[in-house]
């Protein structure tokens, strides 16, 4: 499915509404768009494509962690443990909000602190990208960093996982299936889910004026 980005309406083919990026933009204003969700649910793909789409900055807040560290992901679990990780995690995430509008990746756990959801309801837009096990399974299984999953049983970890934090994922303001369609075909899902939230959200400010 392709989607076209030309000027005026961009219209998803697998959708039946019309999603008009400049609107979207507009109505965005400075915050951004936050994927959640747990590991190998694609925020990081879908998030480059909604990005690219939308012609704004990506960052991935994995990797701008490693960064400021200067150490990987598994290396900074195995060095200070989770909690440690999860103070670091809070506060990069904290100032990389202070930078919108872009679309922000963030990891499986980050959505799970309370300071940490109370920025992105300040600042963006969050959006849960909802997979089911056999999918993460499938995608998790090809990657070897993920500190989380290194058990004998990954797959009764991630259940236990999936259990404990999609609650949490669902209170976010867009929910989309991540599944192994497109990834175009998904970005659309996303951008026709934010669409319709930022237009609830303006109707809503305009009740209480």
């Amino acid at each position: 499915m392709s989607i076209d980005v030309e000027t005026g309406p961009m219209k998803v083919a697998s959708v039946p509404e019309t999603v008009d990026i400049p609107r979207l933009l507009k109505r965005l204003g400075r915050r951004s768009i936050v994927f959640v969700g747990i590991m190998g649910a694609g925020k990081t793909v879908i998030g480059r494509k909604v990005a690219s789409l939308c012609n704004l900055p990506f960052v991935d807040s994995d990797h701008e962690i490693e960064k400021v560290s200067r150490m990987t992901i598994p290396e900074l679990f195995s060095a200070y443990g989770e909690p440690e990780f999860r103070a670091l995690e809070e506060r990069v995430i904290e100032r990389l909000l202070r930078n919108g509008p872009q679309v922000l990746s963030t990891g499986g756990g980050a959505f799970m602190s309370q300071a940490t959801r109370e920025v992105v309801k300040r600042r963006g837009v969050s959006v849960w990208l909802n997979a089911d096990i056999d999918t993460l399974m499938s995608r998790v299984s090809k990657r070897q960093n993920r500190p989380l999953l290194n058990t004998e049983d990954p797959r009764a970890v991630m259940e236990r996982l999936m259990a404990v934090r999609y609650p949490v994922y669902g209170t976010a303001n867009v929910t989309v299936v991540s599944r192994d369609d497109p990834k175009d075909q998904i970005a659309g899902e996303v951008l026709l889910g934010l669409t319709k939230h930022l237009a609830s959200r303006r109707r809503r400010k305009k009740k209480t004026r």
